[in-house]
């Protein structure tokens, strides 16, 4: 997975990339993020990237020049996604996809991270290849987006998370909430860990996690029941089971 990302704050990024799980996956060569300092093709001695917008207006507009000095001179992994508030709402579908993307010789994507009030239209329409939102609020540059996107895009390359089988029982990858998790000790200030969950019964476990990703998407996430075409039957009475304590008996 090859990743380019450009932003006039690479200290930002440079410094969580180089930490954790994306920082391990780097030295062992999976994943290979490369990250461009939009400032260093600015064309005067101030290194300015910024200027007013035209017809008026409230704060500064980063310019087009060398954005485009800084895409083309550093002939970067195609497709280019510009990080900016109008652009599709990124989701773990998007991860996938995205993730998919390396699967091929050289394969990646790069992120371009926008700040001040926006970045010139002319980028988006004639260097970008779309647009991506981490969400319907604002924050003040597109650094923190980027990272958003390259932790949960990276964490489905194959070999980054050690246990594959790991990516596969996290929250969304079947349109669901992640069931609760408990660990050591069995009893913490009185709080007992669920009896199913020392029985041994893998068939049983397995009813009661997915009996309480339905009940916690249903109570926090509605949105993604309709999205699933809703609960069947067979889900409803695991649900019933789950709140009558059936499990634990």
């Amino acid at each position: 997975m090859k990743i380019d990302v450009f932003t006039i704050f690479p200290e930002m990024l440079s410094s969580y990339l180089s930490w954790s799980l994306i920082g391990r996956a780097r030295a062992q060569g999976l994943i290979d993020i490369s990250v461009h300092d939009i400032r260093s093709f600015s064309g005067d001695t101030r290194r300015s990237v910024d200027g007013k917008p035209f017809g008026g207006g409230a704060g500064m507009v980063m310019l087009p020049e060398p954005v485009f000095e800084a895409v083309e001179g550093s002939r970067c992994t195609r497709p280019l996604f510009l990080l900016a508030p109008s652009g599709k709402v990124f989701d773990q579908a998007m991860a996938t996809e995205m993730a998919n993307l390396g699967s091929s010789t050289d394969g990646g994507f790069s992120l371009l991270c926008g700040r001040y009030e926006g970045v010139d239209q002319r980028v988006a329409d004639y260097l970008a290849d779309g647009e991506i939102s981490v969400g319907d609020y604002v924050i003040s540059g597109g650094e923190l987006a980027a990272l958003i996107v390259i932790e949960a895009t990276c964490r489905l390359v194959p070999g980054v998370m050690g246990n594959d089988a790991s990516v596969t029982e996290e929250s969304f990858n079947d349109g669901l909430l992640e069931y609760p998790q408990y660990s050591h000790p069995r009893s913490f200030r009185g709080w007992e860990v669920p009896p199913v969950l020392l029985s041994g019964d893998h068939r049983r476990i397995a009813s009661w996690r997915k009996a309480w990703q339905l009940k916690l998407t249903i109570e926090r996430r509605p949105d993604l029941i309709e999205a699933r075409g809703g609960v069947t039957p067979e889900e409803r009475e695991m649900i019933t089971l789950l709140d009558s304590g059936l499990f634990n008996q």
